[in-house]
This record gives structure tokens, sequence and C-alpha cells, in this order.
């Protein structure tokens, strides 16, 4: 089976590091020990042991001391260096993909230095072009009762969502504390969150502000995210108590045969829209570069002149009976078959004219041949008298 990759993300304090622990724990419980990566660069220490750590290659004091950064600054730098590697990291969960079956990815608590840096998107396409890859999403059930929170988390996870282009699980942390089944409700009944947005305003002292502008704001939302709740898959956990993770593991399976169905297809189309694209303009600079150099006009000359001598070579005979060809007469031919059988010979001294017989003047060949020995016969006295000289000297 292949790599099933889980990319563990969520706002700070939703408990991503404990559920990672819990996680971690779980399959090794089941026998079934996940790869563990932690890209998480500013924590001092994780509940769990990374097979890969960002923290092993990158200082994040000195990126802050070095670049004279702030907190955030530094995790995306950090981020950009380590991204820089990914293939290599890729390459080792490659490697070791035969003995693992899950794959679980921790991230910073700042969600935003992953999910919209350029490193958090090559370090996110990188594995899922890669491994069939699932984002999961953990929400603080507790902090998300106000209807206002929860819509601003479940936009967050929208956007997640369509920015990825990855199979989503929202999972709600912390059900230990609060059930999230009020959550489940307001993704399913669009009245039952009317109800709980107006009783929360009118607990906080806001009476009549539910038909003003934030009012209209979150029902306008909630109609929005309809389309997108009756798509997504939804869970709750405790990372406490460990009460949840069976179900979120077969969501997982679920959304791995989602992702070889739709999501890996629509990525290959667009990996092959964006080659496609990328030669068209290769093809085209290549084209202003030639015309630039004048190599494409040159060509389109070259062409116009070998068109020019084609017609040149055309015959002037009209086509008759015989199809322009004329054939020879008999008197015509008879003197063919002689010259033929002429005997070339050049002119003899007497002839200054340079006139040629069949038969008076002196063979060619003959000719030849007393000309190479004599050339022959001076060469040799020349050497003799030259090796004598170096003799006497």
């Amino acid at each position: 089976m292949p790599l099933k990759t889980v990319i563990c993300i969520g706002m700070a304090g939703a408990g991503k590091t404990t559920f990672m622990q819990r996680l971690n724990s779980h399959l090794h419980a089941a026998k079934e020990p996940p790869y563990v990566i932690n890209l998480d660069p500013a924590v001092l220490t994780v509940p769990y042991g990374a097979n890969i750590d960002i923290r092993d290659s990158i200082k994040y004091k000195k990126v802050m001391e070095n670049y004279e950064l702030g907190p955030n600054g530094a995790i995306v730098t950090s981020l950009n260096l380590f991204s820089t590697k990914i293939d290599q990291v890729i390459q080792l969960v490659e490697k070791k993909q035969d003995k693992y079956e899950h794959c679980i990815i921790d991230t910073p608590g700042q969600i935003e230095c992953f999910v919209w840096s350029a490193s958090g998107q090559i370090i996110t396409e990188s594995f899922a072009s890669t491994f069939p890859t699932v984002i999961a999403y953990i929400v603080d059930t507790p902090r998300n009762t106000s209807p206002t929170t929860f819509m601003s988390n479940m936009l967050y996870a929208c956007s997640i969502l369509y920015k990825t282009k990855l199979p989503l699980i929202v999972v709600f942390n912390k059900s230990d504390v609060k059930k999230c089944d009020f959550a489940k409700e307001w993704m399913t009944d669009f009245e039952a969150f009317q109800t709980a947005l107006r009783d929360d305003q009118e607990s906080n002292g806001q009476t009549g502000l539910g038909s003003g502008y934030m009012g209209s704001l979150v029902n306008s939302m909630s109609l929005m995210l309809e389309e997108f709740y009756s798509q997504l898959d939804v869970v709750g956990v405790s990372s406490f108590t460990g009460e949840g993770f069976d179900d979120f593991l077969n969501i997982v399976d679920d959304k791995v045969e989602e992702y070889e169905k739709y999501y890996k297809v629509e990525r290959e189309r667009i990996l092959k829209e964006k080659e496609e694209k990328e030669k068209a303009r290769k093809e085209k600079s290549l084209e202003h570069l030639m015309n630039d150099l004048g190599f494409k006009d040159k060509a389109k000359k070259n062409a116009a002149e070998d068109d020019d001598d084609s017609a040149d070579v055309i015959s002037d005979l009209e086509e008759g009976e015989n199809d322009g060809l004329v054939e020879r007469d008999e008197d015509e031919q008879d003197d063919v078959g002689k010259r033929a059988e002429r005997e070339y010979t050049f002119a003899g001294e007497d002839r200054l004219n340079g006139e040629v017989n069949e038969t008076d003047t002196p063979d060619l060949q003959k000719r030849y041949e007393d000309a190479f020995a004599k050339v022959a016969k001076d060469a040799s006295s020349q050497t003799a008298e030259n090796i004598a000289r170096y003799i006497r000297q």
C-alpha cells in the first residue's frame, strides 16, 4: 500500500502537537508505527520521537540573530531554508515507505507561516505529488462555541481546502472538555445556526444586531459554506483520552481513496497544463529571439531562393505525346556510339592548338608514366647528392 501522509494544520493552541503525540502512540499500540516529521523550528520539546526534525538542520535562534528577524519571520525563513532540501526529505521517506503505513507531519503553531508561505506550499505539494496526502485541520472545540468564532474557523478551513487542493478532515479536538455535537448540528442545520447566533448576541447584550451588518454577514457566510459542509468529513477527538482516533484513521483511509480517485487526477491535469503552457512560452520566446537575431527572415529568404532555383531547372520543352522526351534519330545515335569508342589523348608538341585526333597523338597514360619516372629519378639523384654533401661536411 502507498504511504498515507497526514499533515496536521491548525490555529495556535488548537492542540496540534498533543494530537500528534496521541496519534503516534495510538498507531504504535496498533503495531503500525508511523514515520514522524516535525516542521516546527521554534518548539522547545516534542512529546514524540521524530524521524525527521527541522531543528536538527535549522537553528531557530541563529536564524533570528543572523537575519535580525522576529519570531514569525524566523519561522518563515527556517521553513524556506528547509524547503530547499525537500527533495532529500522525500527521498528519505521513499526509502522507508515499505516499513511504514502512515507518515504524520507536525507544522508550526503560526498557521499562516506554513499555509500561506511559498515554503509551505512547496513542502505540501512535494508530499502530495509523491504520496497520498490528507490535510487534518485541528480545531479547538471549547473556543469555538461562539457562532462567529466557529464561522471564522470554517472560513479558514475552506480557504485551506482550496489553497492546497487536497482532501481535508476537520478535527474537533479536546472533545473531553466540550463535545463537538453543536458544531456538527450547525454544519447541517442552517436554522439551528441562526438560532445559536441570535442567542449569542442576546446573551452579550447585542439585541437587534442580528438584523444588522454582523448578523447578515455571518448568516450569508453560513449559507455560502453549506455546499462546503456537505463534502466535508468531521470527527471529534480527544488528544488527552484518545477518544475518536479510530474514527479519524478510518476517515483517513476514505480520504486516501478520494485522493486517488479525484485529487490525484486533478493534480495531474493541472501539472500537464502547466507543462504545456511552459512549453508554449519557451517556443514563443525562441521565436521572438530568432526574429530579433534575423534568423527567421534569413531562413525565409533562403527558402524563397531555393524555390527560384527549382524554377530555373524546369525544362522549356513543351509536353507532347512523349511527355517532353524527344527521341534521337538514328544518325545521331550512331555518332554517339562512335564518340564513345574514340580514344582521347593530348595533342603533340607540334600541335599547340590542342587538337585531338583518333590515332596519331601519344597515349595520355604513357606520358604520365614517363613524367613520374623522370621526377622520381631527379628526386633520387638530389637525395644522393645531399647525403654525400652531408658526409663531406
